[in-house]
């Protein structure tokens, strides 16, 4: 079976590997081990903050993030180079991401929505980051993230700086 099917429950263990993907990548940016992050990333994986919460094309709109390999490689060094404010002063993150529903399963890929809470903590403030996100996981060896797309609650909003990945 490798056409996509219609949704399964969380029991399937394609969608269980898919998730503990999502947890993985969580726990590594909430320990700011990006260069390993950048690695849970497909060669043509993407990692999107759109601006337009219902937008599914990309190329031609508004984005806060719209990052391919080159990007997501280029925005790790500048928050690792230790130069960047980003870098120097990022603020401590913990990440909840919940609520997974799989939308589409086969046996080399499996789509999910899910929840995410990220909790900033920066100089005595802590910033509330509520977002839907899309997921796309690549099964292999290793499973990859094809597609990460991350709807913020408040995106059309004047949304505070983030010194770090959502």
């Amino acid at each position: 079976m490798t056409d996509l099917q219609a949704p399964t429950t969380l029991g399937d263990v394609r969608v269980t590997r898919a998730v503990e993907l999502v947890w993985r990548e969580a726990d590594l940016l909430d320990r700011k081990d990006y260069a390993t992050w950048q690695e849970l990333y497909a060669d043509h994986g993407i990692y999107v903050i759109p601006i337009d919460r219902d937008a599914e094309e990309f190329d031609d709109v508004l984005n806060m993030v719209y990052d391919d390999k080159r990007m997501r490689r280029l925005r790790v060094n500048r928050m690792t180079e230790g130069y960047a404010i980003a870098a120097v002063d990022a603020a401590t993150t913990v990440r909840t991401v919940s609520r997974f529903v799989p939308t589409a399963v086969s046996d080399t890929e499996v789509s999910l929505r899910a929840a995410q809470v990220l909790v900033a903590y920066k100089r005595g403030t802590h910033d509330l980051w509520a977002a839907d996100v899309d997921y796309t996981i690549r099964l292999g060896t290793p499973d990859t993230i094809a597609r990460k797309v991350v709807r913020l609650v408040n995106s059309e909003d004047a949304v505070p700086a983030a010194g770090f990945l959502l």
